[in-house]
């Protein structure tokens, strides 16, 4: 199932069985798409998936607020986002892309690093994946009607800055991370979509 087209041939696909073994596969080869808690929702992932992979699959779009709550790396539970993940697809599985955002307005709630999180398997970095993928749903925040779109790096992942900058994103400046998230520095970027 094709959903959009981006540059050199990078599509985004809505997560489904299948393409789910592609998935599946880049998980056991060590690949996480949480750069937060890496290989440990990995391994839970993979559970999921061994349990129920149509729940597994189902479980990657939430379009309209529900109420459900989330687990936060720390372990605290906060309302859950309207979002969704798709999968970043050149022929072959090449990583994740995930966004959230709150009705009616742009802002996020303070557990939330950004509207856009996105990670790429080793073995396809270097080649416009990434940069692709954001650029397609930067198409998806502007139809949904958002001014613009914040997403966050460590300072030293250099790679991720130069995807947000080359599609339009403005350093806003350096934090601290939540407890929530382990803490440490990081950079806020901006993304004009007007």
């Amino acid at each position: 199932m094709r959903l959009q087209d981006g540059l050199s041939g990078v599509r985004l696909v809505r997560p489904s069985l299948e393409f789910l073994p592609a998935y599946k596969a880049a998980l056991e080869r060590g690949w996480s798409a949480d750069n937060v808690r890496g290989s440990a929702a990995a391994e839970e992932e993979l559970a999921r998936i061994a349990a129920d992979p149509a729940a597994f699959v189902a479980s990657l779009e939430h379009l309209e607020p529900s109420g459900e709550t989330i687990t936060l790396p720390d372990g605290a539970k906060a309302p859950r986002l309207p979002g969704y993940r798709r999968w970043i697809w050149d022929g072959e599985f090449c990583g994740s892309i995930g966004f959230r955002w709150q009705p009616g307005t742009a802002e996020l709630p303070s557990y939330v690093l950004g509207h856009i999180g996105y990670a790429v398997v080793p073995w396809k970095e270097g080649r416009g994946c990434a940069k692709a993928a954001l650029a397609l749903v930067l198409e998806d925040a502007r139809a949904r009607g958002l001014p613009w779109v914040e997403l966050t790096t460590t300072p030293d992942n250099i790679p991720s800055q130069r995807v947000i900058e080359a599609n339009g994103g403005v350093l806003v400046g350096q934090f601290d991370k939540s407890p929530h998230y382990g803490g440490g520095p990081a950079l806020r970027w901006r993304v004009d979509l007007t």
